[in-house]
C-alpha cells in the first residue's frame, strides 16, 4: 500500500444528546481529529479480516521479522470503524488490481523458480554467492538433496545434529537413510531421536540454515559418480587381460582405492557371487540366445568362468538348459574377443535389470 495517500481516519463516536436535554443545552463536542493508520497498521487490519472471515493467509512464508511485526501490530490494535475498513480494504483491493506482474522475493526464491532450468552448477554457484536466504524452511531445501550427500551429515555431524535432521525428512527418507548406515550409528541416532522432543523451534532452525549453508558451501562436483563407480563402470567394460593389469597398478598406487574399485566391479565371472538363482531365469529372457551360447561357450577351460557358466545352466529350466549345452557344443571354441563381447552384453542386460529395479545385486562377502 502506498504511504502517500490521505489519512485513513481512525472512528471516535461522537456524544449523543441526552434524552429529554432541553433544547438549550450547548452542542456535544466536535469529534477528536481523526488518527492515520501506518503501513503495518493497514496490513494487520487486512489480516484480521481474513482470519475473522475464516481465510488463512500464508503468513509463515514471511520472513520471520515480518511474522513477528505483524502479530505485536494485531496484539496493541483494539477497532477501527466501518469507514476505516473500507478505506483500507479499498486501497488494498486498488494496490492489487494495480500489479501486473509479481516476481521472486530474493535468491532462495528465484532459485526455486528457474529450478530445472538452469545448470546444477550455476544454481550451486549463486547458492554460495548468496548464502541461504532468511525467507523459507532451510529443510525444504535439505529434503530435496541426493541420499548421498545427506548421509555424510549423519556420519558426520553429532548425534544430536543427526536425530534432528531425521526427525525433519519425511519417514521414507529418514528409513532409506537408516539403511545406509552401519548398525551401530543407526541405533545411536534412532534413540537420539527419543530425545528430540523438548527441542525448541528456532534451535531446529538454526541447525536446518546451517546445515543447508554448509551443503551448499560443498563443491559441485562436474560427474554424476565418484571416481569408484567411474572406473568400475570403464574397467566392467574392458578387456579382462587390461582390467586385470589396471587392477594391478591399483594396487600398487593405491590398495584403499583399488579395494573399493574391486568391489563397485561386476563381471561375468561375479554372477554366481552377486545374483539370486530366481533372477537367472529373468536375466537369460533379455538376451539374445546366439550370444548367450557364446558367452557360456568361451567360459571353457577357466575354472571361475565355468562355475559362472554352471550357475546360469543349473538355474534355468531343463529343457532350455539342454538346448544350450548342444549349442555350446556345436559352437565350439570361440575367440576371446567374440566371447568377451557377449560376456559385456550379458553383463549388460543385468545392469540394466538392475536400474529399473528389476534385480538386486548381492553385496560381495570381502
Amino acid at each position: 500500500m502506498n504511504d502517500d495517500i490521505s489519512p485513513i481516519p481512525l472512528a471516535i463516536p461522537s456524544a449523543h444528546p441526552v434524552s429529554g436535554a432541553p433544547a438549550s443545552m450547548p452542542a456535544a463536542a466536535p469529534p477528536a481529529p481523526r488518527k492515520q493508520l501506518s503501513r503495518q497498521q493497514k496490513a494487520a487490519v487486512v489480516v484480521q479480516l481474513l482470519l475473522a472471515e475464516g481465510a488463512a493467509p500464508p503468513l509463515s512464508d514471511l520472513p520471520e521479522t515480518y511474522q513477528v511485526a505483524i502479530t505485536r501490530t494485531l496484539s496493541e490494535m483494539r477497532s477501527v470503524d466501518r469507514d476505516t475498513l473500507q478505506a483500507v480494504i479499498s486501497e488494498f483491493v486498488s494496490e492489487m488490481d494495480s500489479i501486473g506482474l509479481t516476481f521472486p522475493g530474493g535468491m532462495e526464491d528465484a532459485l526455486g523458480a528457474v529450478d530445472g532450468h538452469i545448470s546444477a552448477a550455476t544454481s550451486s554457484r549463486l547458492r554460495r554467492e548468496a548464502g541461504i536466504a532468511a525467507r523459507g524452511d532451510p529443510w525444504d531445501r535439505i529434503s530435496g538433496l541426493a541420499p548421498e550427500r545427506l548421509i555424510k551429515v549423519l556420519e558426520q555431524e553429532s548425534t544430536e545434529v543427526g536425530a534432528v535432521m531425521l526427525s525433519k525428512l519425511s519417514v521414507a527418507q529418514a528409513a532409506k537413510l537408516l539403511g545406509m548406515l552401519s548398525g551401530m550409528r543407526a541405533r545411536e541416532l534412532s534413540y537420539a531421536i527419543s530425545r528430540t522432543g523438548y527441542v525448541l523451534p528456532e534451535t531446529v532452525q538454526r541447525i536446518g540454515l546451517s546445515l543447508a549453508s554448509q551443503l551448499d558451501a560443498e563443491p559441485m562436483s562436474a560427474f554424476d559418480v565418484d571416481p569408484v563407480e567411474r572406473v568400475g563402470a570403464i574397467l566392467n567394460y574392458s578387456r579382462a587381460a587390461t582390467r586385470d593389469e589396471v587392477l594391478v597398478g591399483l594396487d600398487e598406487t593405491d590398495a584403499e582405492f583399488a579395494a573399493e574399485v574391486r568391489r563397485a566391479i561386476f563381471t561375468f565371472a561375479n554372477i554366481p557371487a552377486r545374483v539370486t538363482e530366481r533372477d537367472i531365469p529373468k536375466i537369460v529372457r533379455g538376451i539374445e540366445q546366439s550370444v548367450l551360447v557364446k558367452a557360456l561357450a568361451s567360459c571353457e577351460g577357466d575354472g571361475t568362468m565355468e562355475a559362472a557358466r554352471d550357475y546360469v545352466l543349473d538355474n534355468i529350466s531343463k529343457r532350455m538348459a539342454e538346448s544350450l549345452r548342444e549349442e555350446i557344443a556345436e559352437a565350439g571354441k570361440v575367440s576371446a574377443v567374440e566371447g568377451e563381447e557377449a560376456m559385456n552384453a550379458v553383463v549388460s542386460e543385468i545392469r540394466r535389470l538392475v536400474e529399473v529395479g528389476e534385480v538386486l545385486l548381492l553385496a560381495e562377502e570381502n
